[in-house]
């Protein structure tokens, strides 16, 4: 990862980040920005899933909507492993763009771009991660935890902590 941004760079940083994506093109610094910002919300959210029960997590304001909409529209969508065509065809972009547009003014930022884990028993690698929209995010992964996917993270997190403390108390 880069290296940490000084109190000055940081301002200008999200100053650009509330810019409209027109103001920029392709702009590498830009998408180095918004890299930096999805890993940060990634790592925030994993390490939220490893020390707090997932099943009990409340993601947004909306999550019973999220939820209640993702799983009447995605009834099928196996969540546990994803599979990127499920989220990238031309077919599921088609059936995505409806359900994320109802979430425009219901869910802050919901079409920004977030990264999303395939399997979500692993944690965020090159390999297990997929760019999404913030909305795609939330309805996964609100999905993934009230159906217990998520708990897998957090019972294997768990873990490690009680073997440290069963030592300590048997030393």
């Amino acid at each position: 990862m880069a290296a940490a941004l000084g109190p000055g760079e940081a301002a200008a940083a999200a100053h650009a980040l509330t810019l409209p994506a027109e103001a920029y093109g392709n702009d590498p610094n830009v998408e180095l920005m918004w890299a930096m910002r999805a890993y940060q919300h990634a790592e925030v959210y994993f390490n939220l899933i490893s020390s707090v029960d997932p099943k009990f997590l409340k993601l947004t304001k909306a999550d019973e909507q999220i939820y209640g909409e993702f799983r009447k529209t995605f009834g099928d969508l196996k969540i546990d492993v994803l599979d990127p065509e499920e989220l990238k065809s031309e077919a599921a972009k088609e059936k995505w763009r409806p359900f994320c547009m109802r979430f425009e003014g219901v869910v802050e930022d919901f079409n920004y771009g977030t990264l999303l884990r395939l399997d979500c028993s692993q944690g965020y690698t090159e390999e297990n991660t997929i760019f999404a929209t913030r909305i795609q995010f939330f309805a996964i992964e609100i999905a993934r935890n009230r159906e217990g996917c998520n708990s897998v993270v957090y019972n294997s997190a768990k873990k490690p902590a009680a073997a440290v403390a069963e030592e300590a108390v048997t030393a």
